[in-house]
C-alpha cells in the first residue's frame, strides 16, 4: 500500500461517516481535514444540491475531477473525504488511489437509512422511496468504492474511537 503524501482519503456512500470520521481523525493524527464537497460549494458559490438543480450531475462530477486533480499535488498530512459519487469515474477513481491511502467506510444497508433518515440535503435521495434509492444507489455505486480502495472498514456498530484505531493499525502498515 502505497501512501503518497501520507494523505488518507475517505471513501464511501452517503451516510458512512466520511465527514463525521475524517473530522476525527484528522484531530487524531494532528492531520489537516478537507472535505472535497465543502471545497466543490466554495468554489461555485452554491450548495451541492444547487450545482445539481442548476448544472446537472455532469458537471458536479467534472468539478469533483478537477478539485481531486489539484489536491493530488497540493496535499500533505491531510485526511480527505469524498462525496458519496466520488468514485463513479474512472478518472476520480485512478487519481484517489494516487492522493493515498484509500479506505472505504462502508455501513450496511440498515443502518445507512438510518443514518440518513430526515437527511433532506442531498439531491440522489430527494423524493419519495428513498430506501429503493438507496439499494439502486449501493448496488451500482459498491464496485467502484471496492475497485477504488486500498482497505474497507465495516463501520456498523463501531464508535468514533474504534475505527480511529482500526485506520492508525492500517495507516502503519502503509
Amino acid at each position: 500500500m502505497i501512501n503518497h503524501h501520507n494523505n488518507i482519503v475517505l471513501i464511501g456512500f452517503m451516510g458512512s461517516g466520511k465527514t463525521s470520521v475524517g473530522t476525527k481523525l484528522a484531530r487524531a493524527f494532528s492531520y489537516q481535514f478537507l472535505d472535497t464537497d465543502a471545497l466543490i460549494e466554495k468554489r461555485a458559490n452554491k450548495s451541492i444540491a444547487q450545482i445539481f438543480e442548476e448544472d446537472g450531475e455532469e458537471v458536479f462530477r467534472q468539478m469533483e475531477v478537477e478539485v481531486l486533480t489539484e489536491l493530488k499535488e497540493s496535499c500533505y498530512d491531510t485526511v480527505i473525504s469524498t462525496g458519496g459519487g466520488m468514485p463513479m469515474r474512472k478518472e476520480a477513481r485512478e487519481l484517489l488511489k494516487g492522493m493515498g491511502t484509500v479506505i472505504l467506510l462502508r455501513a450496511s444497508k440498515e443502518v445507512t437509512l438510518e443514518r440518513l433518515l430526515g437527511d433532506t440535503t442531498r439531491p440522489l435521495l430527494a423524493g419519495e422511496e428513498m430506501e429503493e434509492k438507496v439499494d439502486r444507489l449501493l448496488e451500482e455505486r459498491m464496485p467502484y468504492y471496492e475497485e477504488s480502495a486500498h482497505v474497507v472498514i465495516e463501520t456498523d456498530h463501531k464508535s468514533f474511537y474504534e475505527i480511529i484505531n482500526d485506520v492508525e493499525k492500517i495507516m502503519k502498515r502503509a
